[in-house]
């Protein structure tokens, strides 16, 4: 059996291709999915793919990674990046590693986008290089 990695995607990402295109993209959040799913396979890989609008969901994903023994966690916080110490301390509180990913580059944005508190907790961070951000985050993963 391959080994999982779960992508685990916050809030209003499930809006992407409509939200800010100019920002975020004009792949979908599918989009985004299919590729990874089919770069997967090449690294015999498989993917749990899931988003929540509810940072309760991403915290009992994040929990069900180490249970599941998955290999790692990409995970794209959303606006969780900036406020969630519980992400940050759900993060700390397993073995799995986590890579953040982000599709903009928060450094480059707004100041308040600035602090990541899931990076702190986090492997390391891959952020800037719009949907190709998954696929290197998933790079990444495979040789962990």
């Amino acid at each position: 059996m391959a080994d999982t990695i779960f992508v685990l995607n916050g809030p209003n990402l499930n809006l992407l291709g409509l939200r800010e295109p100019e920002v975020y993209g004009h792949d979908t959040l599918d989009d985004i999915a299919d590729r990874l799913e089919d770069r997967a396979r090449e690294l015999d890989l498989a993917i749990d793919m899931r988003q929540s609008n509810h940072e309760g969901h991403l915290i009992d994903w994040l929990h069900e990674a180490q249970a599941s023994n998955a290999k790692a966690v990409i995970l794209n916080p959303g606006g969780y990046t900036h406020t969630s110490v519980a992400l940050h301390d759900a993060i700390k509180s397993i073995a799995t590693p986590v890579i953040e990913v982000h599709l903009s580059n928060p450094h480059a944005r707004e100041d308040f986008r600035h602090q990541s508190y899931v990076g702190r907790a986090a492997k390391g961070t891959i952020a800037g290089f719009g949907a190709l951000s998954y696929i290197l985050a998933l790079e990444a993963a495979a040789r962990l």
